[in-house]
C-alpha cells in the first residue's frame, strides 16, 4: 500500500511519518509533563525534552539537500512558466511525486533528477549545489563582471569594498594637522611624486559653493561650514579611490566627519612647533592670525594643546619643524613607503 497521507486545513497534506513524530510526541509529553501541564516533572529538565520531543532526522544534513532541490525546482519550473503537469510529461515522473519533491519530502534516485533537470533544461548539479542558479540575478551579475574590462571591475571591487577595511584605504591618505604645518605644500610634492591625485577640501569646498571659505562662514555659520564640509568630503571619497588629501585644521571639531576621514583614509599628522606655525601662515602673506591679537600665540599654543588628543588618533605622525621642504618631503615619503600605505 502507497504511502499514506491525512489533510490538515491549515497546514495542507501530513505524512503518517508526521503523524507518528507527534504521536511520539504527545507520548512523551504525557509522560514528562503533570496532568496541569504547566510544570515539568522534576525528574526531566528542559533541554532532555527538547532532545525526546525534537523532529526525527532533524540533524540529517540530507534534509538541507532536498530542501534547496525542493526550492530549485519550484522556482525554476515557476521562471520557465511549466506546470507540473507540463513537468511531469516532458521528464517522465508523475505529478504526485514532483509535488513530494517540492514540498520537499522522500528521496530522488540521479536518475530521476537527471530527468527533471533535463526537462528544466539545466544541469542535475545545478539542483542541488549551494551556488546561484544559472540565470538568476547573481548568476547574471557574476557573469557580467566577469565580460568587464578590468577598469570596469576595479570599480565594482572599490564599491563592493567595506569603508574603513584596510584595502579600502589602499593609497588614499589624509594629511592632518593646523595651519601651516605643510599639508598642501608637501601632499602636493608627494603626490607629483607617487602619482597621486592631490585634493585640498578647503579647495573644493569654496569650489562647490563658488564662494572663498571667509564668504561661506558670514553666510552659513560655523555649523553650517561643518555641514558643507562633510558633504564635499563624501563627495571626494566617493569620486576618486588613490589620493593624498589635505584637510583643514579645524576639521577634528566636527567628531562624524573626521571619523569618516580615519575610516577611509591613512592619516598622518603633520606637527610643528607653535612659532613655525605662525611664521609659515605669515609668510603665506595672512597676518590675520597676529593683527590686533596679542595673545595670539597664547590661543594659538592652546589650541594645538586641545587637538593634539584627536590628531594623535592618526596613524602615523611627521614632525616638519626647524626642516626644509624638501627634506620634510622626503620624510613623508619614507612615511608613506614604511607604513605600507599604498598597498594596504
Amino acid at each position: 500500500m502507497g504511502r499514506q497521507t491525512h489533510r490538515n486545513a491549515r497546514r495542507g497534506p501530513v505524512s503518517r511519518r508526521d503523524l507518528l513524530d507527534a504521536k511520539f510526541c504527545k507520548i512523551v509529553r504525557s509522560r514528562v509533563l503533570p496532568s496541569h501541564g504547566s510544570r515539568l516533572n522534576p525528574q526531566y529538565n528542559e533541554m532532555e525534552l527538547a532532545q525526546m520531543t525534537a523532529p526525527f532526522n532533524q540533524s540529517d544534513p540530507s534534509r538541507n539537500v532536498m530542501s534547496r532541490l525542493a526550492v530549485r525546482v519550484r522556482e525554476m519550473r515557476k521562471a520557465r512558466k511549466m506546470p507540473r503537469r507540463v513537468l511531469s510529461e516532458k521528464s517522465g515522473v508523475s505529478p504526485r511525486y514532483l509535488a513530494q519533491l517540492e514540498a520537499g519530502e522522500g528521496n530522488i534516485s540521479i536518475a530521476l533528477l537527471q530527468r527533471v533537470a533535463a526537462a528544466l533544461d539545466t544541469r542535475a548539479e545545478d539542483l542541488i549545489a549551494d551556488v546561484p542558479l544559472p540565470g538568476s540575478e547573481a548568476m547574471q551579475i557574476a557573469n557580467r563582471y566577469q565580460a568587464a574590462p578590468e577598469t570596469g571591475r576595479a570599480e565594482v571591487r572599490r564599491l563592493l569594498v567595506t569603508p574603513g577595511s584596510p584595502r579600502s584605504r589602499a593609497g588614499r591618505i589624509c594629511l592632518v594637522g593646523l595651519r601651516g604645518a605643510g599639508k598642501t605644500t608637501l601632499g602636493r610634492l608627494a603626490s607629483e611624486a607617487l602619482g597621486l591625485r592631490f585634493v585640498e577640501l578647503t579647495s573644493e569646498i569654496e569650489a562647490a559653493n563658488e564662494m572663498p571659505v571667509p564668504e561661506i562662514l558670514a553666510l552659513y555659520g560655523a555649523d553650517g561650514y561643518r555641514r558643507l564640509e562633510a558633504e564635499v568630503l563624501e563627495k571626494v571619497l566617493s569620486a576618486h579611490d588613490r589620493f593624498i588629501l589635505a584637510v583643514a585644521g579645524g576639521i577634528v571639531a566636527a567628531p562624524k566627519t573626521y571619523e569618516s576621514v580615519l575610516k577611509s583614509c591613512h592619516t598622518i599628522w603633520l606637527r610643528a612647533t607653535p612659532g613655525e606655525h605662525m611664521e609659515r601662515v605669515r609668510a603665506q602673506g595672512d597676518l590675520r592670525p597676529m593683527a590686533g591679537n596679542p595673545k595670539a600665540m597664547t590661543q594659538l599654543r592652546e589650541l594645538l594643546v586641545t587637538r593634539s588628543a584627536d590628531y594623535e588618533r592618526a596613524e602615523a605622525q611627521l614632525d616638519t619643524s626647524n626642516r626644509s621642504v624638501s627634506t620634510s618631503l622626503n620624510d613623508l615619503l619614507a612615511v608613506i613607503a614604511s607604513h605600507g600605505f599604498l598597498d594596504q
